[in-house]
């Protein structure tokens, strides 16, 4: 059996970086990575999947109060971004290998992301009837249980 030199095995470490670094490089530039770091709705529909939402969102009462981070993303910095790259991962996994819901569906945690975004602006003028939902509980009143196409979504 012969013995690998350091330097082949140098070589070829560097060349599995490289080669890392080069396609993580390339996918993120082709999927537009940093328009998603920006605050402009469009970024959500560099995908066709959400073309349906963007454009709804575009007529919807909301275009003119609100952008997809107020509603889908927390307020606060470090949280937002946190759920910015998690959705990221999420969305580019599913994006690429098509294994996603169809429609699209949102989770439980961007779920509960929303619905404190809801009671963020309208909280004051709801706060009867949405008591129990400030806490995620099956029984609480969510939102979108009877909003559901309020921001976006398929108009009837």
């Amino acid at each position: 059996m012969r013995k690998l030199s350091w330097k082949k095995v140098t070589v070829g470490i560097a060349a599995c970086y490289g080669a890392t670094i080069g396609l993580g490089t390339f996918a993120f530039d082709y999927g537009e990575g940093l328009s998603y770091f920006s605050t402009d709705p469009a970024a959500c529909a560099n995908c066709h999947v959400m073309d349906d939402q963007y454009d709804s969102w575009q007529k919807a009462g909301h275009h003119q109060a609100a952008t997809c981070n107020d509603c889908h993303l927390p307020h606060e910095f470090i949280p937002k971004y946190l759920s910015k790259a998690d959705n990221g991962f999420w969305h580019s996994k599913g994006f690429t290998l098509m294994d996603f819901h169809d429609p699209i569906q949102i989770k439980p945690r961007n779920a509960e992301i929303l619905q404190k975004a809801c009671l963020r602006c309208h909280g004051d003028f709801v706060h009867d009837l949405v008591v129990g939902s400030r806490t995620p509980s099956t029984e609480s009143i969510q939102c979108v249980h009877c909003h559901r196409n309020v921001g976006h979504g398929a108009r009837y």
